[in-house]
């Protein structure tokens, strides 16, 4: 175990927990959205709202970072999920942005199976930060957010193969393997978060 004379901040952690919510906020907001699209226009508001909350909790995090001597967790560790988390919210958005910006008739399926494992992923993510200052027993979530990143992969992997077996417009197949490629790196974000939280419960054990 870890010891120290100093205090440490916690506050952190209720910065994480706060960064968790937002990122599951915007997944969930995505999800509506892909489902819904095109009729969508306020959803796109909100998931721009969160965003912003993302900057702010990241800039919070890194404003702390840099005016605390000793901290709960390794400096490295913080800022590295703290941009991972921010990655998230930011792919988030590109994703919502890319419906609009490409002019996206209808959401192809696999699409919104691919939102629908990033929520999954972001609500394992966020319970699993709830817990983060125990330091134990989150193995479960970092598991669970594996399997649903492979899950991921899957999925985009057999989008993409669909797009060039069918005959498809070659703009058509440019525009969605962009929105493939986005909303895989959004899941792939929640795992790179979930590692870092594996590094830091073994640190910590």
């Amino acid at each position: 175990m870890r010891l120290s004379l100093l205090p440490r901040d916690r506050t952190f952690f209720d910065l994480f927990i706060e960064a968790g919510q937002n990122t599951l906020q915007a997944s969930r907001l995505l999800d509506q959205m892909m489902g819904s699209w095109p009729d969508a226009d306020d959803l796109a508001k909100e998931i721009f709202k969160a965003e912003s909350e993302g900057d702010r909790i990241t800039h919070a995090i890194v404003k702390r970072l840099n005016s605390t001597f000793v901290t709960p967790i390794d400096r490295e560790d913080i800022y590295g999920l703290a941009t991972q988390m921010d990655d998230i919210v930011d792919y988030t958005e590109e994703a919502a942005d890319l419906l609009g910006l490409y002019k996206i008739e209808a959401p192809m399926s696999q699409a919104q199976a691919l939102t629908k494992v990033l929520v999954a992923a972001c609500e394992q993510l966020a319970e699993g930060l709830e817990h983060l200052p125990e330091f134990k027993e989150l193995d479960k979530y970092w598991i669970e957010i594996h399997r649903l990143e492979n899950d991921g992969d899957r999925i985009s992997r057999d989008a993409v193969a669909s797009l060039f077996s069918n005959g498809i417009d070659p703009m058509v197949v440019i525009r969605w393997k962009d929105m493939f490629a986005v909303l895989e790196n959004a899941i792939d974000a929640t795992e790179t978060a979930a590692q870092i939280i594996e590094g830091i419960v073994i640190k910590n054990s």
